[in-house]
């Protein structure tokens, strides 16, 4: 229950979340944040809050050193977030292999999405989402895509339609941005 969307114009990433949380039953606002910055990073996630709070509290890593921005996250990034996930007790192995959850992640003007598995991907498109909503996200990034719209607002109208059209997605809406 939730979504989260990023943008980006290759400057500037944009993550926006939602305030839903649930336990299968029950959906509730929550005032703690889905969407966050951790030095250079910007972080939204689904899954799980507990993911979230080990990912905003917990996770050390540098900032790339390198130009190959993408090994970096695949491998570096990566590392450090499957050691947050184990130590933090949230990793988990289902039918050998191990398992965090799912996520957005900006930095350097760049939008990954972190899978399940761990693996990182970004789209040629410049927006990505995740969540419950996502489906709905998506398709209103997709119709604002060459609207003069900056990333925010975007972020926000996305969001907005995944809340009145998904049953999981919940206001207030908190969105960050990249310098």
């Amino acid at each position: 229950m939730t979504c989260i969307v990023g943008i980006t114009d290759g400057r500037t990433v944009t993550i926006g979340g939602d305030s839903a949380g649930s336990d299968g039953w029950h959906v509730a606002v929550r005032s703690d944040s889905k969407v966050f910055q951790v030095g250079p990073y910007l972080m939204g996630f689904t899954t799980s809050y507990r993911m979230g709070q080990l990912l905003r509290y917990s996770l050390t890593v540098g900032e790339p050193d390198t130009w190959d921005v993408d090994r970096f996250m695949a491998t570096s990034f990566i590392d450090a977030v499957r050691e947050c996930l184990s130590t933090g007790g949230y990793a988990r192995t289902e039918d050998g292999q191990e398992q965090g959850g799912q996520f957005l992640v900006g930095i350097r003007g760049r939008l990954y999405v972190v899978g399940d598995d761990y693996q990182i991907g970004h789209t040629i498109s410049g927006y990505a989402a995740v969540g419950s909503g996502y489906l709905v996200a998506l398709g209103s990034l997709h119709s604002t895509a060459s609207s003069p719209a900056g990333g925010h607002r975007r972020a926000v109208m996305a969001l907005e339609a995944a809340a009145e059209l998904t049953e999981g997605v919940r206001p207030p809406f908190t969105v960050v941005q990249s310098e």
